[in-house]
């Protein structure tokens, strides 16, 4: 998978702009406190570990390193090769395309084309499909819902820490020159619990969820796409179809041969 330098950069810029904030009218020590940060992230890492199973938890560093990822399959080059597969099946059948299988790296598309070379059912090769389909969204789902939780519970233990700063705070008003310092401890975790919300566990989830979306949008171009080879269409007619999820924006087939005899032969 290719990196994607702009979600940690943009984390950066955000962290460096509360920094600068912070300077601004006071100082970074006084925006530091351990016990405040132990509650706001571990309190509300243990409340994760009961809503989810630990198997779906210790999956976390794995779905960070999707967030930092670019989306590897390019719609383009994935309607290049359903043109180069449907040129080659009308030519020379369409059992010629298991040579062709090996060679591709997206299992979906691979599982697909194996299906139609098989001879199966269109029926039950888009139903084969779409059963696939939804177990990689309901994986995919699993990953965003933890994010998504995680957002919710931050705040909440932020506030959790408050308001145990503010109870030891009024048990000791018997020394007023204590209240302002203990009242600035006791707002910093709700400070903690809406920096890690807002510019971490939430972005995170809103990015799952949008390359989840891609990556459907994808499956449907494959689905699409195998049945029209394994129906034999012209593979001008696939191209124009699978074009439509490129929000009309036509692709450029490299690999097109605009010589007559091979816009007659695909005619024929």
């Amino acid at each position: 998978m290719k990196k994607n330098p702009i979600p940690p950069l943009a984390l950066v810029i955000g962290v460096a702009l509360i920094i600068w904030s912070i300077n601004q009218g006071g100082s970074m020590g006084g925006f530091i406190d351990v016990p405040s940060l132990i509650i706001t992230l571990a309190g509300s890492f243990c409340a994760l570990l009961i809503s989810f199973p630990f198997a779906a938890i210790k999956n976390i560093p794995t779905i960070i390193k999707k967030v930092i990822g670019a989306p590897s399959e390019n719609k383009n080059d994935l309607i290049e090769k359903f043109t180069e597969l449907s040129r080659l099946s009308r030519s020379k059948g369409i059992l010629t395309l298991e040579q062709e299988i090996s060679k591709i790296d997206n299992l979906i598309l691979r599982e697909g084309l194996q299906m139609a070379v098989d001879g199966m059912d269109p029926a039950d090769i888009k139903s084969i499909m779409e059963i696939k389909i939804d177990n990689m969204e309901a994986r995919h789902g699993v990953g965003q819902a933890i994010f998504l939780k995680w957002g919710e519970l931050a705040p909440a233990f932020g506030m959790i820490g408050t308001l145990i700063g503010l109870i030891n705070m009024l048990s000791q008003l018997n020394d007023p020159s204590t209240i302002g310092s203990g009242m600035a401890v006791a707002l910093i975790t709700t400070f903690y619990g809406s920096f890690f919300a807002n510019l971490l566990f939430i972005p995170i989830a809103t990015n799952l969820k949008m390359q989840t979306e891609a990556e459907l949008e994808v499956c449907e171009m494959i689905i699409e796409g195998v049945l029209s080879i394994q129906a034999g269409q012209n593979p001008r007619t696939i191209e124009q179809k699978l074009n439509g999820y490129l929000d009309n924006k036509p692709v450029k087939n490299k690999n097109r041969n605009t010589n007559a005899a091979a816009v007659q032969s695909e005619v024929n």
